[in-house]
């Protein structure tokens, strides 16, 4: 009966104008978000057992300790409305319940999350939060949930900042902070509106388990990690503390050789998206588990200052990325797209980094920086010398310069 007296006092507020409009908690996501989620690996495939030998995992692998928080569960964990619309968990599935698994979830020092859309059914076809808002928000506060993704598969009718900023709203209300992900796949330009609204917004639609290739679905598109790479040109200045451009989640661990997956866990660190693992935590080898806990790239992705990297230059498939950090340091990304070893050759004094959107110069005629290789952890000289490396077929070279006191 309390649930339902506070489910009425809520749309009861949220009727009452844009006088009670609440905004997005505060205070969450100062930096990317770092997790992981079942949708990459298991699609529908999901149930309680996996949930918390995935959790175990994270504790067991090191992951915790290297700064990934969240377990959450992607689609098809939903059963069936109960009489008053209040969601509830498949049971077969889920037999313990929602509150039970983010209780053990909490237990192992993480954070809980789950996934729903803004249609009438989500993309796996389950009940979706469409007319239920205030009510899926309500449940997600008592079962104790951090995270929500917010799906937009069939929405038609709904414009998606209105419906974005209704579940926004419904789950201030519910009084539990929770860290919301919209999942609108970039089509309305969530990057100029959802720094209100949520943490973090997809920007394209989904990532495929390739490097460099696009899967043609007949009415939809995936990406491999160099298209969503790509497709993130522009954005940048709308990112920033409590507000993040979302690359997908991360495809390292499900196939890739390790020279793309140390690719594209660099790219990711250097765009500052949340770093969400999309693997089998329970059945990672050495590799994998090297590039998912690499503290130095991961240190880049969780930067204070917030600021994404740019591509400075492009030529014959190298790309060179800077990314300013706090303090004073910068993160350089030599990317070699092609297939083939590329040889880099930086005149650091001949170097001009400007970056309009965090005011910073890096001043490379001037100052002197040291170097760093994020990915072996040897010091690499200084920035007083050219550097000529080679960066092997579809790899990185990534660099820390912090400059010499």
């Amino acid at each position: 009966m309390k649930r339902f007296w506070m489910m009425v006092l809520a749309v009861g507020l949220a009727l009452a104008g844009p006088a009670v409009w609440a905004q997005k908690f505060e205070g969450l996501a100062e930096t990317p978000p770092m997790g992981w989620n079942s949708w990459n690996k298991f699609a529908c495939d999901v149930n309680e057992q996996l949930i918390r030998e995935t959790a175990d995992a994270m504790v067991a692998s090191g992951l915790r300790d290297a700064g990934y928080q969240y377990i959450n569960i992607d689609d098809c964990w939903q059963g069936e409305r109960d009489a008053r619309g209040f969601m509830q968990a498949d049971k077969q599935r889920f037999p313990s319940g929602m509150k039970a698994l983010a209780d053990y979830v909490h237990a192992k020092g993480l954070k809980f999350g789950v996934y729903s859309d803004a249609g009438w059914k989500t993309c796996g076809g389950r009940p979706g939060s469409r007319g239920y808002e205030f009510q899926d928000a309500l449940t997600y506060a008592e079962w104790g949930v951090d995270y929500l993704k917010y799906d937009w598969c069939f929405t038609e009718g709904l414009k998606a900042e209105g419906a974005y900023q209704t579940m926004s709203q419904a789950l201030r209300q519910a009084g539990r902070p929770i860290l919301f992900s919209l999942c609108e796949w970039g089509t309305s330009k969530p990057w100029e509106w959802a720094g209100k609204v949520g943490h973090a917004w997809r920007t394209t639609g989904d990532i495929y388990n390739c490097f460099d290739c696009v899967k043609d679905n007949g009415d939809w598109k995936a990406f491999g990690v160099l298209q969503i790479m790509d497709m993130q040109e522009g954005l940048r200045a709308h990112a920033g503390p409590g507000r993040w451009n979302d690359a997908d989640m991360l495809e390292v661990g499900n196939g890739m050789p390790v020279n793309q997956e140390r690719a594209h866990f660099s790219i990711w660190a250097m765009l500052a998206s949340p770093l969400i693992a999309g693997n089998d935590l329970r059945q990672m080898n050495k590799e994998t588990l090297a590039v998912l806990s690499r503290r130095d790239v991961i240190a880049v992705n969780q930067d204070a200052l917030g600021v994404p990297g740019w591509r400075q230059s492009a030529v014959d498939g190298l790309e060179v990325w800077f990314r300013p950090l706090a303090g004073g340091d910068w993160a350089v990304m030599a990317l070699n797209r092609s297939t083939q070893p590329r040889r880099l050759a930086l005149d650091w004094a001949k170097l001009k980094v400007n970056d309009p959107v965090s005011g910073r110069d890096a001043a490379l005629a001037s100052l002197r920086y040291d170097l760093r290789d994020l990915w072996t952890g040897r010091a690499s000289g200084h920035t007083g010398s050219p550097l000529s490396a080679e960066v092997p077929g579809q790899d990185v070279l990534m660099l820390r310069l912090t400059p010499r006191r």
